[in-house]
């Protein structure tokens, strides 16, 4: 032992020659020893940004479960950090307004269609039950037809926008 730093003295330590302790593990494992590096997830590293173009910023934002889960997923299917993920998609949708807006719009044009079609055939089944409910009882029913009608009018409108969702879908893609 070296009685002034307290650590065992070999004469081959600086020699490159092999250990007295022959293959053992060794205890020093700090944050640069080579010996034993830690596995790390495939993570792409980003190249350091100068100064001025260094992200300072930090935004945040809450997520459920599931979708949090989504995004290490996809994080980690493009081999990123999730803060790095963030950014990219952030970034690249706040360059792209127009397409945004439209996506965005889209959506909500697809909700209030739906909705409209669920209010519309709902009072459509309504009829059909009146219809249903007095031919059974044996009664006149002069505006059967005008239901059914309704009812094909309908089917219609739920065929021609699901074709028109598509299309714009694969479009999009």
């Amino acid at each position: 032992m070296d009685r002034h730093q307290g650590a065992p003295v070999h004469p081959d330590a600086a020699e490159g020659g092999p250990h007295p302790e022959g293959d053992q593990q060794h205890t020093c494992h700090t944050a640069h020893c080579t010996h034993a590096a830690p596995s790390k997830s495939h993570v792409r590293q980003r190249e350091r940004l100068r100064d001025e173009h260094k992200r300072m910023r930090q935004p945040s934002c809450r997520m459920n479960d599931d979708e949090y889960q989504l995004l290490i997923r996809a994080a980690s299917a493009c081999r990123m950090s999730v803060a790095s993920f963030l950014a990219h998609a952030a970034l690249k949708a706040a360059r792209d307004l127009d397409r945004t807006a439209a996506e965005i719009a889209t959506e909500r044009e697809v909700i209030n269609e739906l909705f409209s079609l669920r209010r519309h055939l709902g009072q459509i089944g309504n009829n059909l039950n009146q219809v249903a409910k007095a031919t059974n009882a044996g009664a006149d029913v002069p505006h059967t037809r005008a239901v059914l009608d309704a009812v094909h009018r309908a089917a219609k409108r739920v065929e021609t926008f699901t074709q028109h969702y598509l299309d714009a879908q694969s479009h999009a893609a």
